[in-house]
């Protein structure tokens, strides 16, 4: 189990843009998503999926974006949060499930990958505490998510790229709006 003492989560920047390649490995995280399901339309999406994501992916950093976030134990990345101002990410606005709750701006917190071996072990709880710390240095009042709260309890890895609402809650957000009954809508206020 990582340590916090081990764990180190920074900003995902140019000169860390091996490191992210190396988390996402060769098939982009998830089926060659490079995080960027929620960048685009679908249409765009399906097109581009693969070379296309990853160059996306790259352009934003390499054009000196920070798409979200890399924990690291030690000098190996385990994990990556996806956070930014929601209107980053255009599939939030066509979604009826996920539409604003309000005029309030957030920051909205899309996606997260861990490598197997750093799953169920709170890591996905340090990313949120350190999502909601960079939105803040970066002037967001509110931080909002979109995790998974499964029927049974549990779901598969696959289906949890959101997070799941539990982390949520131990990372301090609240439950705003549910018009699905396994996706509620969470925020973070910052004072």
């Amino acid at each position: 189990m990582p340590r916090a003492a081990t764990v180190k989560i920074v900003p995902a920047t140019a000169s860390r843009w091996k490191d992210l390649e190396t988390l996402f490995g060769p098939k982009g995280a998830c089926a060659g998503c490079w995080c960027m399901w929620w960048r685009m339309t679908r249409s765009e999406f399906s097109k581009r999926r693969g070379d296309g994501t990853k160059r996306a992916l790259k352009k934003i950093v390499t054009d000196g974006g920070v798409p979200g976030l890399l924990a690291y134990d030690g000098a190996e990345p385990v994990g990556w949060c996806s956070v930014a101002p929601r209107e980053e990410y255009s599939a939030l606005a066509r979604s009826r499930v996920l539409k604003p709750v309000d005029e309030k701006p957030v920051w909205s917190v899309v996606c997260f990958f861990v490598v197997r071996s750093h799953r169920r072990r709170g890591l996905t709880v340090m990313l949120l505490e350190a999502a909601v710390a960079h939105a803040a240095k970066k002037g967001a009042k509110i931080v909002e998510g979109y995790p998974v709260e499964p029927k049974s309890g549990k779901t598969a890895d696959v289906f949890a790229f959101t997070g799941l609402a539990s982390a949520y809650r131990k990372a301090g957000f609240k439950e705003v709006l549910r018009r699905s009954e396994t996706r509620p809508i969470m925020r973070c206020v910052i004072r």
